[in-house]
């Protein structure tokens, strides 16, 4: 399992950002992973890498065409390959 760590932020559309990071989500939604939002950023679950970049391309797409002409995309990858791993392992 790879577990994604990723934010995406839009450059120059003021300081509220949560429609834009409305936008990221609905994608999350749509592709029917577990995911989880936090404070400064989102963190999901992929079965590939191959999927876990196609997704955060899709959120990164989705919010240039939300209205930002400038966005910024941050990714942290944990693709552990010895054992079967989830969000909620790494936290116990």
């Amino acid at each position: 399992m790879i577990i994604v760590e990723f934010s995406v932020v839009p450059i120059g559309v003021g300081v509220s950002l949560s429609s834009y990071v409305c936008e990221a989500v609905k994608v999350l939604e749509n592709k029917g992973v577990k995911y989880q939002l936090t404070a400064m950023g989102t963190i999901f679950e992929a079965k590939t890498i191959d999927e876990a970049f196609k997704i955060i391309m899709e959120a990164h797409e989705a919010v240039i065409k939300a209205g930002a002409v400038r966005v910024i995309t941050n990714v942290k990858i944990d693709d552990r390959r010895d054992k079967e791993s989830s969000m909620e392992k790494k936290i116990e």
